[in-house]
């Protein structure tokens, strides 16, 4: 009796611990599976924050970090801004080009101009001496001769010739005009200095 109580004690002893070790090597794995994940991944620490671009000395745009259509995206819409900014610069120039070719036709303009100027005046010195020779002409004719020429002008242009005629010598050739020629031609040297008369009488 006393050896059966204790080989079933001893049966019992060691089936006990078969089911602590047994519990023991099921809640190892877990435990040690557990302190494994409590443990931080240093493969999933970030160790710098993310950077979308980097400038190179050429100020030119490189994408080091995105992928795909974002990247393609990005890419396009730096060409696009590096072609406007080309586009900006030739209308820059194109600009400048016109303003130096308005400065050069207005330059050009100023020398026809004084050309023009110049040739104009001796144009007039010319007419005005064709006229200071023909009045001289007509004042040395005979005064009936010079008022038939008289008589065929234009009255304003007689009363010109006349002005430059000595006085008594132009009422001579008038005292042979045609009245009505005379009279209209005496208007018409009355009303060229009547801008002078009047600046005179009113100072």
């Amino acid at each position: 009796m006393g050896k059966n109580g204790n080989g079933r004690t001893n049966v019992l002893l060691t089936i006990g611990i078969l089911f602590t070790v047994a519990g023991g090597t099921r809640w190892l794995p877990q435990a040690f599976a557990t302190t494994e994940d409590d443990k931080p991944k240093a493969s999933l620490a970030p160790t710098a924050l993310p950077t979308a671009y980097d400038v190179d000395s050429s100020d030119r745009v490189r994408n080091i970090c995105f992928s795909g259509d974002m990247a393609e995206a990005l890419e396009q819409d730096q060409k696009n801004i590096e072609q406007r900014i080309a586009d900006l610069r030739d209308e820059e120039i194109q600009v400048q080009n016109r303003k130096l070719e308005l400065d050069q036709q207005a330059e050009d303009l100023k020398a026809i101009q004084a050309e023009l100027d110049q040739k104009w005046q001796k144009m007039s010195e010319t007419a005005n001496q064709d006229i200071q020779h023909l009045a001289q002409m007509y004042g040395a004719m005979k005064p009936d001769q010079a008022a038939g020429i008289f008589n065929q002008m234009d009255p304003g242009f007689a009363a010109g010739f006349l002005r430059l005629i000595p006085s008594d010598q132009a009422g001579l050739i008038m005292a042979n005009m045609q009245s009505d020629k005379a009279y209209i031609v005496s208007v018409k040297l009355a009303s060229q200095n009547k801008d002078v008369r009047e600046a005179l009488a009113n100072p």
